[in-house]
């Protein structure tokens, strides 16, 4: 059994996919385009200029996969309730990380020392997507 999030960015999937690829080394192992699907869609399904949007991609970061697309709407697309992790070895990576991901974002929580980690931080990206970096404990032994 396998659990992975799989996010909706509403016709900017592509732009995220390139941030991700260049903000936290996220590798695109699968990328298909509406206008690739075998049988076209149902009328209606996607919005006008959708043909050469994402209709499913999947990115490799560190061990896991995070599965995006365009979904079926050019409404804002809208991250609320969760956050990812992303876990790093150091508190220098952390930095690097975090810093790339800020970029024309938010930062919730500066990076910093907390009781449970040696650097811990929060921010929101400039898709809106939330994020907490954290160096495990280990680093402070």
């Amino acid at each position: 059994m396998t659990l992975e999030p799989y996010l909706f960015f509403n016709g900017r999937c592509e732009e995220a996919m390139d941030f991700y690829q260049h903000a936290i080394g996220a590798e695109v192992t699968v990328k298909m385009r509406m206008n690739e699907a075998p049988d076209p869609p149902p009328p209606g399904a996607i919005p006008p200029g959708f043909d050469n949007k994402i209709m499913h991609a999947s990115l490799r970061i560190g061990g896991m996969n995070l599965l995006v697309t365009d979904g079926n709407s050019d409404m804002a697309p809208s991250f609320k309730g969760f956050s990812l992790t992303l876990g790093v070895d150091d508190t220098a990576e952390a930095h690097r990380k975090f810093d790339a991901l800020a970029q024309g974002g938010k930062v919730v929580m500066p990076l910093g020392p907390t009781f449970w980690s040696p650097c811990f931080g929060m921010l929101e990206d400039q898709f809106g997507v939330g994020w907490m970096v954290i160096v495990p404990p280990a680093e402070a032994a």
